[in-house]
């Protein structure tokens, strides 16, 4: 056997023992992946005491922080919102026979159509069936999705220059026909009714489907108006000539009555204390349970710190613009 083929054989073996031995790894690896989500698996959120206090009659803080929208969170995410978890927080704060009074803490744009509407009807569920307070702090914004989920609650502060208000929908596409025309590019559309392909990007929108649309944004519109008007006891007059899209600021927002107060967290937390005999409660937060893999995610994050939200925000919009979609957003 000459030298040519014993290389080749060697070359060959090498090859299959790597191959082997990749494989054994891999099936290691996803074993202990499956083990560590196992032993992962635990309390959906950790308690974050805030102020020590009477534990049997404790307020909980719920943290509303970025756009309202459910979108799958990435395997090592730690931060950004999730709206499952947050669902699962308010229905967590209402069971609890030990959590006498809520504050909601908003920071957020608005959101979601659909996210938003789930958001405030579980607040709504809370308040019906459990009978607990619920106050609002707004953080530096609480604008559209961000007030309509605070509209049902007892008393709402902002901020001095909280931006809120932002009241109505928008429902936004491109199109680019104008320069694939340009540039010879055609599209090939097949469809099984002339409104299939509603809002396409590769064409101009036709009168009758503008008027199909506007008919959907003024009745998401009117279920918006009308959070309002229940929930703040307002004419529908008042809130529609409020509602025409603007921001307002937290002053701004008191004097139409669209807020309680111009104050801060602590202002919103002493109110909701006095008001209802909680001087001694203890205060805690809701964090998410990260458990193994989410402390992993940490740990990579903070290798990328200075580019990880900018990261996370554009992926965001990518994933959102996918296809048009409703939003109470500003």
């Amino acid at each position: 056997m000459n030298t040519k083929r014993w290389l080749a054989i060697i070359v060959a073996s090498v090859l299959f023992l790597v191959s082997i031995g990749f494989s054994f790894a891999m099936n290691v690896v996803s074993g202990l992946f499956d083990d560590i989500a196992s032993f992962d698996e635990g309390p959906l959120f950790e308690q974050e005491v805030i102020a020590d206090g009477d534990w049997d009659e404790r307020i909980a803080v719920l943290n509303l922080e970025g756009t309202i929208m459910d979108m799958e969170p990435a395997l090592f995410a730690t931060e950004g919102y999730n709206h499952e978890m947050f669902l699962e927080m308010i229905k967590q704060a209402g069971e609890d026979s030990s959590i006498a009074a809520i504050l909601l803490n908003i920071n957020s744009p608005g959101g979601g159509v659909g996210e938003t509407e789930q958001i405030y009807r579980t607040i709504r569920d809370l308040q019906e069936e459990y009978d607990k307070p619920i106050y609002v702090t707004m953080g530096a914004m609480a604008a559209s999705g961000g007030y309509y989920v605070a509209a049902p609650a007892d008393k709402i502060f902002a901020e001095p220059a909280t931006l809120t208000g932002s009241i109505g929908v928008i429902m936004e596409s491109i199109n680019f026909a104008g320069l694939a025309e340009e540039y010879g590019i055609e599209f090939n559309t097949i469809k099984s009714g002339k409104h299939k392909d509603i809002m396409s990007a590769s064409r101009e929108m036709t009168d009758e489907e503008r008027d199909i649309l506007q008919s959907i944004i003024d009745e998401m519109f009117d279920d918006f108006v009308q959070v309002i008007v229940d929930g703040r006891n307002m004419d529908e007059a008042t809130v529609r000539e409020l509602a025409d899209g603007r921001i307002y600021t937290g002053k701004q927002a008191q004097e139409v009555d669209l807020v309680d107060e111009v104050g801060t967290f602590d202002d919103a937390l002493t109110a909701l204390q006095q008001d209802h005999g909680l001087e001694n409660a203890q205060v805690f937060q809701y964090n998410e349970s990260h458990g193994f893999l989410g402390t992993l995610g940490m740990n990579i994050q903070s290798l990328f710190k200075s580019d990880a939200s900018e990261i996370e925000e554009i992926m965001m919009l990518l994933r959102s613009s996918d296809k048009p979609s409703a939003m109470y957003i500003y």
